[in-house]
């Protein structure tokens, strides 16, 4: 195996804004904002849906779209129908 070919792995925080759960992991992003848990620093960043807050894991029925994305669909395809 050649050496320093490979990206160097870092620990990362991803961090879900609607419920604030965090999820430690490894990965070869970086970021300019990091945070230290437990004495030791992360990475973090922001997502707007995880499997913590997707509806499709948690059971919920809501829309999680602030682009209005969601209601064009619908009414694009709510046209044929009564």
């Amino acid at each position: 195996m050649k050496k320093e070919i490979h990206p160097a792995n870092n620990l990362v925080c991803f961090r879900d804004v609607s419920t604030g759960r965090k999820f430690l992991t490894k990965s070869t992003l970086r970021s300019k904002e990091t945070e230290v848990i437990d004495g030791v620093e992360y990475f973090v960043f922001n997502r707007e849906v995880t499997s913590d807050s997707h509806p499709a894991y948690t059971g919920e029925k809501r829309f999680v779209d602030s682009a209005g994305r969601v209601e064009k669909f619908q009414s694009k395809f709510r046209r044929g129908r009564a």
